[in-house]
C-alpha cells in the first residue's frame, strides 16, 4: 500500500545529515527546528499563524481547547472519517453531532448542516478527505449566519487549494494537520500542526501546547502536552521542499489508474455513482479540476468503489497488492457512540461508501508498470 523507503533512499543524505545535526545539538522538544518549520509551514500554507504540535489528533484536540468548548456543548462532523475527528469530540465531554457526506467526494455535505444547528452547536468540523476540499463557501457561510466556529480537519490535505485557490487550513477559525508517515508530507513518528490568522488564537494554542503555562510553571488555563519533537521538525523541514513534486506524482498515478480502468472498460468517466455493464468501478472525480489550480486534489488516497468490495480486496490481496479500507464502520454505526441513538440507514451515502470503497496504492514512487497491473489484477477479478 505504501512504501517509504523508496522515498527514504532518494532523500537519504538531506535526511541523514538533518537527524545528526538535532542529535549533537540535544535540542530534542520545539526548538529552533520546529520555530523553522512553522515559520516555513505559514509561507507553504499561506496562513498567519502556525504551531506545531505532536499530533494530528492532537492538533483536533487543541483546536477544539482553543475555542473553549465545554461539556455539553455540540460539535457537528460527518460521520465517515478517520475516528479522532470524533474522538476528541468525546473526549471533551461534548457531544458529536453526525452529518451526511457528498456521494461524490466523501467530504460533509453542506446541505444536511442547517438542520443539525442548536443553541448548543459550537463549531463544523469539516474533514477534507482523502486530499481535496469540501465545499467551505457554504460552510463558512452557515456557520457566520449561526456564529459557530470552523475547524478545517486537513490531516489528509497538506497543500490542497480550495477552488478559489486558497490553502486549506487557511479558510476556517483554525486547520488542523497530521504529519504521520503514511501522509504525504510524513514524519518519522508522529506529529502535527495547527493554523490560523488569529493572533490571539495563535497565542492560545501556544500556551495550550504546554500545559496552558505561561511563564513556565505559570498556569491560568490547563492546557496538555502536545509538543512536537525537534527530531520530527528536521524530517519535515527537509521533507517540505519535496512535496510539491510528490505531490505531483500522486496526481499522476491517479491520472494513470483513471485512463487505464477506462481502457480495461471497467468505468467510463470519473464521479459516476451508479453500477451498470459499463461502469463495475466508480472512480474518484476531483471536483475543481480545470480552474487552473495546480492542487485541486492532492491524493492521499486514490479510493474506487466496487460491489463485492471484500472479495475483491481477497483477490488484490493473493496478487501481492496492498489496498486498505477507509473507512469500514461510519461514526454513527461505532459501537462507543450507541449512546447517541444513531442506527444503521441513517446515513445511506457515508453506509455506501463504508461498504464500497477501497483505497488502491497511490504513492509517487509507483511505476507505470504497477499501475496497469493492479488495474488487470482488478479487471481479473471482476470480469469473471
Amino acid at each position: 500500500m505504501l512504501d517509504l523507503k523508496a522515498q527514504y533512499k532518494a532523500i537519504k543524505n538531506e535526511i541523514d545529515a538533518a537527524l545528526i545535526r538535532t542529535a549533537e545539538s540535544q535540542g530534542m522538544i520545539l526548538g529552533p527546528e520546529v520555530e523553522l518549520l512553522e515559520k516555513n509551514l505559514c509561507e507553504y500554507l499561506q496562513c498567519k499563524y502556525a504551531v506545531g504540535v505532536s499530533s494530528g489528533t492532537d492538533a483536533l484536540l487543541i483546536a477544539l481547547m482553543g475555542i473553549d468548548l465545554k461539556p455539553g456543548d455540540e460539535v457537528i462532523l460527518p460521520t465517515y472519517s478517520f475516528f479522532a475527528t470524533a474522538g476528541v469530540v468525546s473526549r471533551m465531554n461534548a457531544k458529536p453531532v453526525f452529518a451526511e457526506v457528498d456521494p461524490v467526494t466523501f467530504n460533509i455535505h453542506p446541505g444536511s448542516l442547517k438542520k443539525l444547528i442548536t443553541k448548543n452547536t459550537k463549531a463544523i468540523v469539516p474533514v477534507h478527505l482523502y486530499g481535496q476540499s469540501a465545499e467551505m463557501d457554504e460552510i463558512m457561510s452557515i456557520a457566520n449566519e449561526h456564529g459557530l466556529k470552523v475547524i478545517e480537519d486537513a490531516a489528509q490535505a497538506i497543500g490542497t487549494q480550495y477552488k478559489d485557490g486558497r490553502r486549506l487550513g487557511n479558510i476556517g477559525h483554525i486547520g488542523c494537520f497530521s504529519f504521520y508517515p503514511s501522509k504525504n508530507l510524513g514524519c518519522f513518528g508522529d506529529g502535527g500542526l495547527v493554523t490560523t490568522n488569529d493572533p490571539e488564537l495563535a497565542e492560545r494554542l501556544k500556551i495550550l501546547r504546554v500545559h496552558g503555562g505561561k511563564p513556565k510553571y505559570y498556569h491560568k488555563i490547563i492546557g496538555g502536552n502536545f509538543r512536537l519533537d525537534a527530531i520530527q521538525a528536521a524530517v519535515l523541514n527537509v521533507k517540505l521542499p519535496h512535496l510539491d513534486s510528490w505531490t505531483k506524482g500522486r496526481q499522476h498515478n491517479a491520472s494513470l489508474y483513471t485512463k487505464f480502468f477506462i481502457e480495461a472498460g471497467l468505468a467510463e468517466e470519473t464521479g459516476r455513482l451508479d453500477y451498470d455493464g459499463k461502469n463495475k468501478v466508480l472512480l474518484p472525480k476531483a471536483v475543481y479540476s480545470g480552474m487552473g489550480l495546480s492542487h485541486d486534489h492532492i491524493y492521499n488516497q486514490y479510493v474506487i468503489r466496487a460491489e463485492g468490495r471484500d472479495e475483491l480486496r481477497k483477490h488484490l490481496t493473493s496478487k501481492e497488492i496492498g489496498t486498505e479500507i477507509y473507512y469500514p464502520v461510519p461514526f454513527h454505526m461505532q459501537e462507543c457512540f450507541a449512546y447517541l441513538g444513531y442506527k444503521k440507514g441513517d446515513f445511506p451515502v457515508s453506509e455506501w461508501c463504508a461498504n464500497d470503497s477501497l483505497a488502491l496504492p497511490i504513492y509517487p514512487e509507483l511505476s507505470e508498470e504497477q499501475i496497469r497491473y493492479t488495474v488487470e489484477t482488478v479487471a481479473e477479478h471482476l470480469n469473471k
